[in-house]
C-alpha cells in the first residue's frame, strides 16, 4: 500500500471502538468497495506539503548544522542537533501555511460529508467558504508536530549515523545510511503518534472535547499506550518514508560531492 494508505489505516486503527479491523483488512476493504486508486487518495496534499514543509526544514537544518560545524574538531553536539531539528522543522511548517489545517477545536462539520478534490480545491473552498483565518487553522499543533518528526529523522538520523561509524565496524556506505535511517524512522514515529492521536480524536469528535487540552486529558485516563494507537501502520508509513529519503539523499550527495562532516 502507499503512504497515504497506511495513514488513513492508522486513523482508523486509533479512533475504531466497536469493530477492530487489522491493517491489511482495512485496506483490502478500500479496494473492494473504491477501487486500487483510492488506495492514493490524499496524493496531491501529500505531495504538496512534501515539497514546501520538508525541502524548507532539510534546508534549514542542514544549512545550520554545516555552519556550527565549520572550524571545530567535529559535527555538533546531539542537543544542538536537536535544537536544530526543532526549530528547522517548526519554520519549515510555517510554510506550509493553508497545508497545516490541523483542529485546534472540534470541527463537525468536516465529517459531514464534503470531498475536495484535490489539495488545491480543498485550499481554495476553505478560503471561500470559511475565510483566509480558517486556512491557517491549527499551525501551532502543525507546527509542534513539524518539530518533533524533524528531530525524530534529522537529528536522530545524524546521530545515529555518527555512533554507527565510531564503532569501526561500518563504512560511510548505503547499509549504514539503511540502519542510520531506520533508526531516525522509528525515534519520529515514537515522537509523533502520541500528537497524530490527539488529531484523530479531535477529527472524529462530535464536540465532546473543548479542546486540544481536554481531549488530551481524557486520552490520558485511558492510560499513557492510548497515545499510542495505531502505532505499527504509523511506523509502516513513517519508516520506509525516512529510509527511502536519507538513501536517496545519501546517494545525492556522493555523485554530486557533497561532503558531510561525520
Amino acid at each position: 500500500g502507499s503512504c497515504c494508505t497506511l495513514h488513513g489505516d492508522g486513523v482508523h486503527l486509533q479512533t475504531q471502538q466497536e469493530v477492530k479491523m487489522r491493517m491489511m483488512g482495512m485496506a483490502m476493504r478500500v479496494v473492494r468497495t473504491d477501487g486500487f486508486l483510492a488506495l492514493y487518495n490524499g496524493l496531491s496534499a501529500s505531495l504538496c506539503r512534501q515539497m514546501t514543509y520538508s525541502l524548507t526544514r532539510f534546508a534549514i537544518y542542514e544549512t545550520a548544522r554545516d555552519r556550527l560545524g565549520q572550524g571545530s574538531q567535529g559535527p555538533p553536539p546531539f542537543y544542538q542537533k536537536v535544537l536544530l531539528g526543532a526549530v528547522g522543522g517548526e519554520r519549515g511548517r510555517g510554510t506550509l501555511g493553508p497545508g497545516s489545517l490541523w483542529p485546534e477545536e472540534p470541527r463537525p462539520q468536516l465529517s459531514s460529508g464534503r470531498s475536495y478534490s484535490h489539495a488545491l480545491d480543498g485550499m481554495y473552498r476553505v478560503l471561500r467558504e470559511e475565510g483566509l483565518k480558517k486556512l491557517f487553522s491549527g499551525a501551532t499543533m502543525a507546527s509542534s508536530r513539524g518539530a518533533l518528526v524533524t528531530v525524530g529523522q534529522l537529528s536522530c538520523y545524524d546521530q545515529a549515523k555518527q555512533l554507527v561509524l565510531t564503532t569501526g565496524l561500518l563504512s560511510d556506505n548505503i547499509f549504514t545510511h539503511f540502519l542510520a535511517s531506520f533508526i531516525a524512522g522509528g525515534c519520529a514515529t515514537f515522537l509523533c503518534q502520541p500528537l497524530d492521536v490527539l488529531k484523530t480524536r479531535l477529527m472524529n469528535s462530535q464536540g465532546e472535547y473543548r479542546g486540544v487540552t481536554h481531549c488530551a486529558m481524557e486520552t490520558a485516563k485511558l492510560g499513557p499506550l492510548a497515545f499510542y494507537k495505531g502505532f505499527v501502520p504509523a511506523a509502516i508509513r513513517l519508516i520506509p518514508h525516512t529510509v527511502l529519503t536519507f538513501v536517496f539523499l545519501e546517494q545525492l550527495r556522493k555523485y554530486f560531492g557533497i561532503k558531510v562532516v561525520t
